[in-house]
């Protein structure tokens, strides 16, 4: 049988309503989703048409806490789980306790992979069914993925990428592999918690990246109108046509621009002079001014010296630009004297004015100055913190048309040159600094957003944001899942996110080669978004394309055969083997078309 496909490159995102084989259950049965749902799947067709395990075990290579979360998903989905994890990880122990068999090394070598189960020869399958690499370093993840592909061609690998360009790349070098964006997955749901609101949700499904949502903030052209909400009282899913467009809920390539006037703005050259040229600056020149009109008054009335001419002697003496030796050759011994002392005052003048310059310059770099906040901003959103999770979440408040200011203490973050890029102010500083936040309008703001490495880090900002601004929404990210749950508990400060959580579903999903689902929720009813693969021997084989649409109940939005998907399907095309088909559909609706494409005698599922 041929072996399911997972395309050229496959990067996931999402947004809290992301799920692996189902959605939560709505709130309401609907009439057009037959058969009962079981609680975390897709109903009893579903569960059957899912198929049994292969047996083989999942390689899992990392040491930090999404390699435990993983580790947990994979362990109690039933897979049989090796994890090659550094003996100086902290969660060394605890991985170990949850049923995987763990190999504790430091360095990933050929010999380990093969230990490990990534032994194809001859023509057989490794015993190992998928590879999942957690590092946080891109270029070992990179060469591990290059090894174990050498050492089996058709080995499923999923990598989890840090820089997302080179994530990009990686189907040039690996071939068919998943790629896990972690800051693409997280973003949209810090995003959300931001706003407080659920109006739009990303995914990447058929080979490009999606967003659904209300038809008036999403740009055109609509690829798909998945629900008209306003109908009737019970929004009607996948409708063949529309009575007002304006109110639907349609999938498209991005949102709407919008004009906005910006509540916050940069500090741009001008108060970047203002900052650099500071008292101590106006000081000097202030005094330096003096000695010169002071010079200038005695040169004309003691040496005699036109008024224009004595003002360029002056200034020459006191900036040590020089001086007419022959002007005051002539003059009386204290007029001499005062000429000497209004020099060397003016020299000190001189270096102590370079030195005040060069000292603003050096401790607010311009970059700084320049990216800073003008004024007093209000009813934005602050993001503390901008790695490449604070980065997306930059990108995407922009896309949104929402004021928004960054907080980070590295110059050279990612996030920093990102919002240079969107002309978003930033202030350089310690984000749990009063000072640094008061400067970010964090009193005025509607939400901060605490996104930095560091667990207490963002507990303080919190905390001090909580003082500041009591209204605010505050959502911090948490790598601690314990003490996320006390804060959150006793002290108040709001949503914490953990991007690892976010994360570990999307990776066990790859790895157990489940499909990656999105619930898109359409008042109290849902749709689900996702690929399914067309498999030899199933019943769809050789139907129409157009036979598989439900009205209501599932459409086919994209096909992928031997090339890249096809976003326009003629409905009269046959389906054949091997086929990739994205779809939205209902509950029922999917588990129907999955028992179509399900290989007569119960292969995996795709």
């Amino acid at each position: 049988m041929r072996r399911p496909r997972w395309g050229k490159s496959v990067t996931f995102f999402g947004t809290s309503g992301a799920s692996t084989e189902s959605p939560p259950a709505s709130d309401e049965s609907s009439s057009s989703d037959s058969g009962p749902a079981e609680p975390g799947g897709l109903g009893s067709q579903a569960r059957e048409a899912i198929g049994p395990a292969d047996g083989r075990g999942v390689v899992v290579c990392g040491s930090d806490r999404t390699m435990l979360r993983v580790v947990t998903e994979l362990v109690s989905s039933g897979e049989r789980v090796i994890a090659v994890v550094n003996p100086a990880s902290r969660h060394y122990d605890r991985i170990g306790e949850l049923g995987a068999q763990v190999m504790g090394v430091r360095v990933i070598s050929e010999s380990l992979l093969r230990r490990a189960g990534v032994d194809a020869q001859d023509g057989n399958a490794s015993t190992a069914r998928a590879l999942v690499l957690l590092d946080t370093d891109d270029v070992r993840n990179v060469h591990t993925a290059l090894t174990a592909r050498d050492m089996d061609p058709d080995l499923r690998i999923i990598v989890q990428m840090v820089n997302p360009r080179l994530g990009k790349q990686l189907h040039s070098l690996l071939g068919d592999c998943v790629v896990i964006s972690g800051p693409s997955l997280a973003a949209p749901a810090f995003v959300s918690d931001a706003l407080e609101d659920d109006e739009l949700t990303w995914l990447e499904i058929g080979g490009r990246r999606l967003v659904a949502g209300q038809a008036d903030l999403i740009r055109q052209p609509h690829l798909t109108v998945l629900a008209d909400t306003t109908s009737s009282a019970t929004p009607e899913l996948l409708p063949t046509s529309s009575s007002d467009p304006s109110g639907d809920i349609v999938l498209g390539t991005g949102i709407r621009s919008v004009w906005r006037t910006r509540d916050v703005r940069r500090a741009g050259w001008l108060m970047a002079a203002g900052d650099i040229f500071d008292r101590r600056v106006r000081r000097i020149a202030a005094v330096m001014a003096l000695l010169v009109v002071a010079g200038t008054v005695l040169t004309h009335f003691i040496a005699k010296v036109e008024w224009l001419r004595a003002v360029y002697l002056a200034a020459g003496a006191v900036t040590s630009a020089g001086i007419e030796d022959d002007t005051f050759s002539e003059a009386a011994p204290w007029a001499k004297v005062a000429a000497v002392v209004v020099q060397l005052t003016g020299i000190v003048l001189v270096a102590l004015l370079t030195a005040v310059i060069v000292d603003s310059l050096i401790g607010a770099r311009l970059s700084r100055v320049i990216g800073g906040v003008r004024g007093r901003p209000r009813n934005h959103v602050v993001v503390c913190g901008l790695g490449t999770v604070g980065a997306r979440v930059l990108e995407i408040l922009a896309e949104r048309g929402v004021a928004v200011v960054g907080v980070e203490h590295d110059e050279d973050a990612p996030g920093v040159q990102t919002a240079h890029r969107l002309r978003i102010p930033v202030v350089i500083g310690d984000s749990s600094n009063e000072e640094t936040l008061r400067s970010a309008g964090v009193q005025r703001c509607l939400s901060v957003l605490a996104l930095t490495d560091g667990d207490i880090t963002n507990l303080e900002s919190a905390m001090v944001v909580r003082d500041l601004n009591p209204d605010a929404r505050i959502t911090m990210r948490m790598f601690d899942h314990d003490l996320a749950q006390r804060v959150e508990r006793r002290l108040g400060l709001g949503h914490s996110r953990s991007v690892s959580m976010l994360v570990a579903p999307a990776i066990a999903a790859a790895a157990a080669n489940r499909r990656s689902q999105v619930t898109v929720p359409a008042g109290r009813r849902v749709l689900l978004l996702t690929e399914v693969t067309v498999e030899p021997g199933s019943v769809a084989v050789g139907l129409r394309l157009g036979e598989l649409d439900e009205e209501g109940g599932l459409r086919v939005l994209a096909r992928q055969d031997d090339g890249p998907w096809d976003w326009k399907p003629a409905s009269g095309k046959l389906l054949r083997g091997g086929d990739r088909l994205a779809v939205a559909g209902t509950r029922s609706g999917l588990a129907r078309l999955l028992l179509a494409t399900r290989a007569r005698h119960g292969s995996t599922a795709s």
